[in-house]
């Protein structure tokens, strides 16, 4: 009896392992962001954004976001960082990636996804987090949508906190929060 108990506790905690989503794998890379008002950790979806989940990692694994700002904030929308220095001066990017809106994954609440310009196809380093549910923002039929790439697996309090930031138009920029909000590492955790 003891053995089989053995053997159905080692399956049930295989299958947990197999099914839970916020354990970090191959195909569910974690990026844990540090930042001067707290720390959260995305988790990111490689088998339906893979271009968009390399090209996040490739700037991580460099230390591109390290002393970038959330340079805006929509309180009830969006927070978005990932561009400029604390210097409010755009930082180089890599060559733009392919729009990967249409992938299943949905502009839902605490979800993260690749910011861009109008045109389609030009995300580079820019990413949002959404604050609530924000469906307006996917694909439609008639046009693109923008791609979402993971989700927030914790830290909620910490993006809640930095979408209620007050905020100011600074240089040519909106929506800048008062009081910066700094990226001061962003790091892959877990595999």
């Amino acid at each position: 009896m003891k053995k089989y108990l053995k053997n159905l506790l080692l399956t049930l905690i295989g299958c947990f392992i197999f099914i839970n989503p916020s354990i970090a794998s191959e195909n569910y890379p974690q990026v844990e962001i540090v930042t001067t008002s707290g720390t959260f950790t995305l988790e990111l979806d490689r088998n339906r954004a893979p271009i968009s989940v390399e090209n996040f990692l490739s700037y991580v694994e460099e230390g591109f976001y390290t002393n970038t700002i959330f340079h805006r904030v929509i309180e009830g929308f969006v927070i978005q960082s990932g561009g400029y220095t604390t210097e409010f001066e755009m930082k180089e990017t890599k060559p733009e990636i392919v729009n990967e809106s249409g992938n299943g994954l949905s502009n839902r609440r605490m979800t993260v996804g690749m910011a861009r310009s109008n045109e389609p196809h030009t995300a580079s380093s820019q990413f949002y987090i959404n604050l609530v549910d924000n469906v307006s923002l996917d694909p439609m039929p008639t046009r693109w949508g923008y791609a979402v790439f993971g989700e927030v697996i914790s830290g909620f309090e910490v993006v809640a906190a930095i979408g209620q930031s007050a905020t100011q138009t600074f240089q040519d920029l909106q929506d800048v929060p008062v009081a910066p909000v700094i990226i001061l590492e962003a790091k892959k955790t877990g595999l």
